[in-house]
């Protein structure tokens, strides 16, 4: 049916599924909406511009209002207007003259163009939000756009890397390709620009197992951003939960995503999804009505106890999304199955994780969002990744989410960027994120795999602003240099931004080697921020959310430097995959594991003596060496069996000074795989037995670590290899 022909038939049609569905005859409509008096299908000319036909749906089942038009075919474009009580105290804002977006719509065709007839209440109004505004949104508004889904997966399969083989890397779909010279001009910033093969082909030699995309569900420019000529650039502002945002698409195909995931894991990359479930672009009670709030406003979102006029607003972002109430829920899991089950995507991490959570406005650890993953047979087989707060009181849950989820671990970042900034007091920390992070994960049962480490993200500085500058520099970004995380940890290495001091450039990126080296040889899961491994610089703008520009797309022009950056990552990264020892299953005892008489690990001063718990709490002491014992590996062969790797010994040192390092000396030799200073990097993966340092042993019995540097040797596991003592924790 084309959308200028009459629609001559009407059916009842049915509840489910929800959406708008073509089952290979007609379209079935079916909307949620429990306080609803009436519901209005729109359809809409091919390109969504003009109004074509108004249906009354005449079936309502459970509160779904429901209607099948037989005559309807893929590229239909529709919307809803939704009657009911304009009561803001009572929590309802229905507005039958603003055009709704279906809230599983899977495709939408057209942008939204702001202006003051998109809000339910008129704008200026001495009534504010109780006023009633009756102009038609349905010019200035996106519609949804009938899918279909048909599309030839072939023998693709999840990648399913484990979780201890994992190198996450976090990136914008668009900045990643904006200027990437192998990437055909008309594709950069698509998903068909991120499937092009050189770039898989760079992601693959670096080593990056699991890909995890800032959001890509459709999502609004903000007003305020769009006056000022800017873009929402992140994209944590949410429209829609089931369509694929047509900005990244070369194609204006659904189907381009489906490529871009097939060819990722054609590579044996996952795809892991950023989402934003927890809010709503609609904002609080003075934003605009597009969808869930011109829906059913009562039972979508989490309106006060006192006064329903206003939110609850846990994210900062105006509302909070209200799971508690069962079709919200349903909406939610309804979305996530989708992109697991139709677009294949691997998991999710999930933005202010800790809101999803709240019952009563109280945070609970298995409230009935967490129930509904754990038995879901579709979801709680995928990567589930919490960032674990949100802004409500208790909303910060480090090491508090259920079993079966990983967390971004904050106490990571911080922990990692303090020690390397040069900060006292702070081994003890050190300690604990190298390995694992039992303090948070260790007490649930959970596993060191819990734990996402990370030095940077998209929200804050890059690597190279993290060693380039202490104060954020947001100005670009018209707010006064107001907005942004003071609390950065940095430091600029003795110069403020740019400077051509040979110097502070050496001390930088042996500070950026250090962070990296760190963050990849630590226990846990990492994730990189995309662009670091080649020293990108928002040039110390540390909420780059509203830069589309330059600061944000990667600079792929050819640079000495940028290249050794990434040799040195992709060397460490392939290390971490040699040896079992940096990716355990389980935390460290510090006992010897079954079957040896050497402990697992020993934590030892720079004079070589084990560190005491005087040693862990002296504010001054910068250093200490970890010696790691590779016997006694359990649960990791492909049966579960013990396995066997080298012993290694890592030497970190943060002081402003070099130091003489003392060697265990019982067993065999040690060789030289890394260091930071020197700029001695890791054998290439199938080339160890011709590595220089692995051909003569390090003949003195110390070593002279320069200041702020890190070094890791290796040998021969034997049983004799570690002199018996208790280790510290």
């Amino acid at each position: 049916m084309k959308t200028n022909d009459l629609i001559t038939a009407v059916w009842p049609g049915r509840p489910y599924p929800r959406g708008a569905h073509w089952d290979g005859e007609g379209v079935n409509f079916s909307l949620f909406s429990q306080h609803a008096t009436k519901v209005e299908l729109c359809i809409f000319d091919d390109k969504g511009r003009h109004e074509r036909h108004r249906i009354t749906m005449p079936e309502r089942t459970d509160d779904i209002w429901h209607c099948y038009l037989p005559e309807a075919r893929p590229g239909l474009a529709y919307g809803y207007r939704v009657h009911g009580p304009y009561k803001p105290e009572e929590g309802h804002r229905f507005n039958p003259n603003k055009l709704l977006i279906d809230p599983y719509a899977k495709d939408l065709v057209g942008q939204l163009r702001w202006s003051d007839a998109l809000y339910g209440y008129t704008v200026g109004s001495k009534r504010q939000d109780l006023s009633f505004d009756r102009r038609d949104s349905a010019p200035l508004m996106p519609k949804g756009r009938v899918l279909e889904p048909a599309f030839t997966w072939g023998e693709d399969r999840p990648p399913r890397i484990a979780w201890q083989d994992m190198v996450i890397y976090e990136m914008h779909v668009r900045g990643f390709t904006m200027t990437h010279p192998d990437v055909p001009p008309q594709l950069r910033g698509t998903y068909a620009g991120l499937c092009s093969a050189s770039v898989v082909d760079y992601l693959w030699r670096l080593g990056v197992t699991t890909v995890e995309l800032l959001p890509v569900h459709a999502f609004l420019n903000d007003r305020h951003l769009a006056e000022k000529g800017m873009q929402n650039y992140w994209g944590y502002n949410t429209l829609c939960y089931f369509a694929p945002e047509m900005r990244y698409s070369a194609s204006q195909k659904v189907k381009e995503f489906k490529t871009m995931v097939k060819t990722l894991h054609t590579a044996g990359i996952e795809v892991i999804l950023d989402v934003v479930y927890n809010h709503s672009c609609e904002g609080n009670q003075m934003g605009p009505t597009l969808s869930m709030r011109g829906v059913d406003n009562a039972s979508y979102y989490i309106t006060n106890g006192e006064n329903r006029r206003f939110y609850d607003d846990f994210t900062g972002c105006g509302n909070t999304v209200n799971l508690e109430h069962p079709r919200a829920l349903q909406l939610v899991m309804d979305s996530l199955r989708y992109w697991v089950e139709e677009m294949h995507v691997d998991g999710f991490r999930f933005d202010l994780a800790s809101a999803l959570a709240r019952e009563s406005g109280k945070v609970e650890d298995l409230g009935g969002f967490f129930d509904a993953m754990r038995q879901d047979p579709t979801l709680n087989r995928v990567k589930l990744i919490a960032e674990p707060w949100d802004l409500g009181h208790g909303g910060y849950r480090v090491g508090n989410f259920p079993y079966g989820w990983a967390e971004w671990n904050d106490r990571y970042r911080d922990g990692v960027r303090a020690y390397w900034k040069g900060d006292g007091g702070k081994l003890g920390d050190f300690a604990q994120r190298l390995t694992g992070s039992q303090d948070l994960y260790g007490w649930s049962g959970r596993h060191p795999n819990s734990s996402i480490n990370f030095v940077t993200a998209h929200d804050g500085f890059t690597l190279h602003d993290l060693v380039s500058y202490n104060e954020k520099h947001n100005e670009a970004n018209g707010e006064d240099n107001r907005d942004g995380n003071s609390h950065n940890l940095s430091w600029n290495c003795g110069v403020e931004g740019p400077t051509s001091e040979p110097a502070v450039l050496a001390l930088r990126a042996r500070q950026m080697r250090n962070l990296m080296a760190t963050l990849l040889l630590s226990q846990g899961v990492p994730m990189l921020l995309a662009g670091d491994e080649r020293g990108h610089t928002q040039n110390g703008n540390n909420n780059a959310y509203c830069q589309d520009n330059e600061r944000t797309w990667l600079d792929w022009s050819p640079d000495e430097e940028r290249e050794a950056l990434t040799t040195f990552v992709q060397r460490v990264i392939a290390l971490r995959r040699m040896h079992p020892s940096f990716r355990r299953r389980g935390f460290f005892t510090g006992q010897p594991p079954p079957g040896s008489t050497v402990n697992d690990v020993c934590w030892l001063r720079p004079d070589g003596g084990e560190m005491t718990p005087d040693d862990w709490n002296d504010g001054e002491a910068r250093a200490l060496a970890m010696l790691v014992s590779g016997l006694g590996i359990t649960d990791f062969g492909p049966r579960g069996e013990t396995v066997r790797d080298d012993d290694f010994l890592l030497l970190f040192s943060a002081h402003h000074e070099d130091l003489d390092f003392v060697l265990p000396t019982k067993g065999e030799p040690w060789y030289l795989l890394l260091d930071t200073a020197t700029g001695v990097l890791p054998p290439e993966e199938g080339h160890v037995g011709t590595h220089p340092n692995l051909s003569h042993p390090w003949a003195e019995p110390h070593y002279r670590l320069p200041s702020r540097s890190f070094v890791l040797m290796t040998r021969t596991a034997r049983q004799s290899s570690q002199p018996p003592a208790e280790a510290s924790a």
